[in-house]
């Protein structure tokens, strides 16, 4: 087998010497454009999960970097004088030419053939002469470029420019230090990767490399002014840079990573932000897997189809990890007012990865440091502290979110509405919220829909409510208001999503008449005299709500329903005066919610639901977010439920865990209201790190409590909380302990007798 590996980098390097060791009939050839002892960086972090790869698969590799390694456990962060430090992290770097002088040694004693100082020949060219093509040529990849229409690329620049420079002495932790100078903020990353050297980056916003006149320096200028900016945290030492300047971070993401016999490997198929160090971490492991997958796979075909779909989902997960650090830090200017160990801490948590429980067991001390700044009584959880919305407190963060039950008769909600909700509240939550409860026939999405527009309807509600209030005390139910818009007329769920119903349609109205899907009924555009009447039933609405016992009423503006439909561009298409600019498309919504408050009871609060992002291009913004909550808040409302999307079908969401609570981080802080976060939120653990960090007020949480009703009392269980904010109630005390199961202890057998 004849192989060529574009791009000497550390992944195309290991790939070179594991292919060669496997099978050292391979004749394996590396082409590097630069020097032997050229490269970007300085020094290079391993996690102990991919040395532990190394080692398995090349022991001589992993023991040449265990000799020269640098480990530590501390992160150190430096803001507005003060320095915390949390320990029990566990880091391993060694210098970057080290690390390639290692691979280049391991590879001429396997006999792969490196061409230093020389282009590769054309990617087609290499195709046609080799039997396996491993394109590692980096972020700015000519064999990705040279393949575009196949591997579809999508290339993301971001918000900040950075450099790599070093110092000439080790610290003694990881070290971020934040700088709040005329310009704006500017960040230092800092870690050791040599007894007597560290890797230094410097990064800032664009706005503020500009504005402080780093566009204007020379390379010298542009390291010694940095130092000067850094100095406290460098002790007064200066930065040296090799060949490294000013640039900005880019992500790429491509649809496939194969073509034929070419394959993509580390920076070429895909990049993560350096903020979590995983850049070459990822290149290695990319060659490691697609090593092995040649080796167990009967054809090149299935071993690259078998190395992509290993390798993805690990990918993924990790750029969506990338991408919130990377956010965090372009956002940084946010987050400099929070309290400095809710500022630490945050910062710790920023890519989703390290937790509240996880960083709890690397260093207890700091975070019970950080809980007793939040104001957490002694053994209390996060997410057992209470909270307070105008007249109501809630006894915890714990919300379960609106979902469609589809299980209604006529808009009246029954038996099962009881149990459901019912059950809900006895498990121990906050704020227990109804399904969207719509306020007119026509406003359903699907016949099975509850409403609130007939007395019968009310007093069915105050059944369910009158229940929570009277065996679960403590516990309060929220209603949830709203109408489908274009998006109704629908079957329910699991007889198919959004499709027609085939008798028994009902016109459709909504801001523009665009249908949702292809196929589906176009609605009505809104007339003025409509809108009047609308406003009016939403506000008959709330009015039953309030008298059927609800404690919080949300105006459910997301999702593409009636009122989301006004506030997306995508959805809004009018010409008048509630269509156009942002301002316009608020109006409508707007009135509305001063329709419903102005009848509900003033100690009882009013949130809005938004989608703060449409997932589609032209939609909703992140900017167009901040302003439609400001404008919410101005208008009155207690608190804003950060959702995203469903709004236009063709949406490409970025699913992940807790993908959308970024969205709900930025309102909360450049709004400065409270805010619920909701999406993919799943554990206790989530909920306590999403709170301690001050990124959201409260947490909503949909199929987890269809999973188990019981998810906040399980909660707290688990953690060994007993407490205000988890009380059982009394027919369950017996079960607030987890139930013994069978024997794990065994002993384990002393002799074995051959036959």
């Amino acid at each position: 087998m004849r192989v060529a590996i574009i791009g000497g980098g550390p992944g195309g390097l290991y790939a070179a010497a594991l292919l060669k060791r496997l099978d050292p009939a391979r004749d394996v050839t590396v082409w590097e454009r630069n020097a032997p002892d050229e490269t970007f960086g300085f020094g290079v972090v391993l996690s102990d999960e991919t040395l532990g790869g190394i080692e398995h698969a090349d022991p001589v590799v992993h023991a040449a970097l265990r000799e020269d390694f640098v480990r530590w456990d501390d992160i150190d962060i430096g803001h507005r004088g003060t320095h915390h430090r949390s320990g029990g992290h566990g880091f391993a770097a060694l210098g970057r030419h080290r690390l390639l002088a290692i691979l280049h040694a391991r590879c001429r004693s396997l006999g792969v053939e490196l061409r230093f100082s020389t282009e590769a020949p054309p990617v087609a060219r290499l195709a046609a002469d080799h039997d396996l093509v491993i394109a590692a040529d980096g972020v700015h990849s000519t064999t990705r470029d040279a393949y575009a229409p196949v591997f579809r690329p999508r290339v993301t620049a971001h918000r900040c420019r950075y450099i790599w420079l070093a110092a000439d002495f080790a610290f003694d932790a990881f070290r971020f230090e934040i700088a709040e100078t005329e310009h704006g903020v500017m960040q230092l990353h800092g870690y050791p990767y040599a007894a007597d050297a560290s890797t230094v980056i410097v990064e800032m916003r664009e706005e503020v490399w500009r504005a402080a006149g780093f566009d204007e320096l020379d390379a010298q200028e542009s390291v010694a002014r940095c130092a000067k900016i850094f100095a406290d945290a460098l002790r007064g030492r200066p930065l040296r840079s090799g060949t490294s300047a000013w640039t900005t971070f880019r992500t790429v993401v491509n649809d496939r990573w194969s073509h034929g016999n070419v394959v993509l490997l580390g920076d070429a198929a895909h990049t993560a932000h350096f903020s979590i160090g995983s850049g070459t971490k990822l290149a290695v492991e990319d060659a490691l897997a697609l090593a092995a997958c040649l080796a167990e796979q009967d054809s090149l075909a299935e071993a690259l189809a078998a190395y992509e779909e290993e390798r993805r989902p690990v990918v993924a997960s990790t750029q969506r990890a990338a991408r919130a650090s990377l956010e965090w830090f372009e956002d940084l200017p946010l987050y400099l007012g929070r309290p400095p160990r809710q500022f630490a801490f945050n910062l710790l948590t920023r890519s989703r990865r390290v937790t509240h429980g996880n960083l709890r067991l690397r260093d207890a001390r700091f975070t019970e440091s950080v809980e007793r700044e939040f104001g957490c009584p002694p053994g209390t959880p996060p997410m057992f502290t209470p909270f307070r919305l105008r007249g109501l407190t809630l006894r915890n963060r714990v919300v379960v979110s609106p979902m469609d039950m589809y299980s209604a008769t006529d808009g009246v909600p029954g038996d099962f509405h009881l149990v459901h909700l019912g059950a809900r509240a006895l498990g121990g939550a906050g704020l227990v919220m109804t399904e969207m409860v719509c306020v007119s026939p026509e406003g359903r999405i699907t016949p099975g829909c509850a409403g609130l527009y007939t007395g019968r309807q009310a007093e069915a509600w105050r059944r369910v409510t009158d229940f929570v209030h009277r065996r679960s005390p403590g516990t309060a139910i929220g209603v949830q208001l709203g109408h489908c818009g274009r998006k109704g007329s629908t079957k329910v769920m699991w007889e198919g999503m959004d499709e027609p119903l085939p008798t028994g349609n009902w016109p459709l109205v909504a801001a523009s008449p665009l249908p949702y899907r292809l196929g589906g009924q176009t609605p009505r555009e809104l007339s003025r005299a409509q809108l009047t009447d609308l406003r009016e039933q939403f506000a008959a609405a709330a009015w039953r709500a309030a008298r059927a016992g609800f404690d919080l009423l949300e105006l459910h503006c997301a999702h593409g329903y009636l009122l989301s439909g006004f506030l997306s561009p995508l959805t809004n298409r009018r010409t008048d005066a509630y269509g156009g600019s942002l301002e316009k498309r608020l109006r409508f919504p707007l009135e509305v919610f001063e329709a419903v408050r102005g009848v509900w009871p003033a100690e009882r609060p009013v949130t809005v639901r938004i989608s703060a992002t449409d997932w589609a291009e032209g939609g909703t913004s992140a900017e167009d977010a901040v302003g439609i909550a400001r404008a919410f808040a101005a208008h009155g409302a207690d608190a804003i439920d950060v959702s995203t999307g469903q709004v236009v079908a063709e949406e490409r969401p970025e699913f992940g865990r807790s993908y959308q609570t970024p969205f709900a981080d930025r309102i909360r802080h450049e709004v400065r209201v409270p805010v619920i976060a909701v999406g993919a939120i799943s554990s206790w653990d989530d909920v306590n790190s999403l709170i301690l960090a001050g990124r959201a007020d409260l947490c909503a949480l949909a199929r987890p409590h269809l999973y188990d009703p019981h998810w906040t009392l399980h909660a707290a269980a688990e953690q060994g909380y007993e407490g205000p904010g988890a009380v059982w109630p009394a027919p369950y005390r017996a079960g607030s302990r987890r139930p013994p199961t069978g024997r794990t202890d065994a002993p384990k057998p002393r002799l074995s007798l051959g036959g």
